[in-house]
């Protein structure tokens, strides 16, 4: 018998079908209509078990999603905590990469922001840090105008998403259901 550790994170839509037991048109049927978490990768879609899991068979249903603010700014923290608590979000605001990387050890949030503009923070040692503790989970890095050094070594590290400083509410919403770290609705 396969156990879920066996199983691959990013599945083919054949795959996904196999997993979830229904007709392959119908697995293109949800992602067309994006009721199934997916992303397109080279053309193809790849539908991420672990969202799966979490979305749609309610595997760990009733958990409390949570999404790590990585950053000292007050005005921000003020602003995505109040985003945050109505979206059914818990925000966890961190200050320095020993707190960020002792909260990480425990526990796995939805999602992370990393604020590239905190002058105390080694913004590309903890985005490496972060990618390598937690591989799956969403990482979004937040910017005013960008640090070209601190940026250009953390695009050594891989591909990276960038949001520009300040972030609207909306955005936030939309970043958030994105990434399937919005509160699922029963």
């Amino acid at each position: 018998m396969t156990q879920d550790n066996d199983l691959p994170d990013l599945m083919t839509v054949k795959e996904t079908s196999q997993y979830l037991r229904i007709p392959l048109p119908t697995v293109y049927y949800l992602v067309q209509r994006q009721q199934l978490p997916a992303v397109q990768i080279g053309g193809r879609w790849r539908i991420k078990r672990k969202l799966v899991d979490r979305d749609i068979l309610k595997k760990g249903a009733g958990r409390e999603r949570t999404v790590m603010v990585i950053g000292s700014d007050a005005a921000m923290r003020a602003g995505f905590g109040g985003c945050l608590a109505e979206s059914g979000v818990s925000p966890v605001f961190v200050q320095s990469a020993e707190d960020a990387m002792g909260y990480l050890a425990v526990t796995e949030p939805d999602l992370v922001l990393l604020d590239l503009t905190e002058p105390d923070l080694a913004a590309d040692a903890l985005y490496v840090r972060v990618r390598e503790c937690h591989p799956d989970v969403p990482l979004f890095v937040l910017s005013g105008p960008p640090d070209g050094e601190v940026l250009w070594r953390i695009l050594q590290a891989g591909a990276v998403t960038m949001l520009r400083k300040p972030i609207e509410p909306g955005h936030l919403e939309a970043l958030l259901k994105m990434t399937g770290a919005a509160a699922v609705e029963d």
